[in-house]
């Protein structure tokens, strides 16, 4: 399998985030009554393919520290060097979460905004110290 099609399918935060409910309208084996049933059914993954971004938007800041945990592991694992972390313009509350979390890492060698054709401050690149 080559590098860059490798999968992780571990995550636990996906567990949490992949849940939905959803409407299912009348059924004949919901009953005589033709009620709507209303049912939770969790969405899960097999697997997740891992790239060199990851995509923040929509995610809570405290589910950040996990993700970039991961994100970074697996970078490392597939030989990555050069990372783009889009946290998104807004209030930049993720941003915020993503360099401090960054900090705590000590195969980052560095990280800054993004140019502007890949985000710009609303996504960071971070590069990884070679591994010897």
């Amino acid at each position: 399998m080559p590098r860059s099609a490798k999968f992780i399918s571990s995550m636990g935060f996906w567990k949490n985030i992949w849940k939905r409910k959803g409407k299912y309208q009348s059924r004949s084996d919901v009953g005589q009554t033709g009620d709507d049933q209303l049912v939770e059914e969790e969405i899960v993954p097999d697997a997740v393919v891992v790239t060199d971004v990851l995509d923040l938007h929509g995610f809570y800041p405290e589910q950040v520290p996990e993700m970039i945990h991961d994100f970074l592991f697996n970078a490392e694992e597939l030989g990555l060097r050069s990372l783009r972390i889009i946290h998104g313009k807004g209030k930049s509350k993720l941003k915020w979460v993503v360099l401090r979390e960054l900090e705590k890492y000590p195969q980052v060698g560095s990280f800054r905004d993004a140019p502007p054709e890949l985000g710009g401050w609303g996504a960071t690149l971070v590069y990884l110290k070679s591994q010897k």
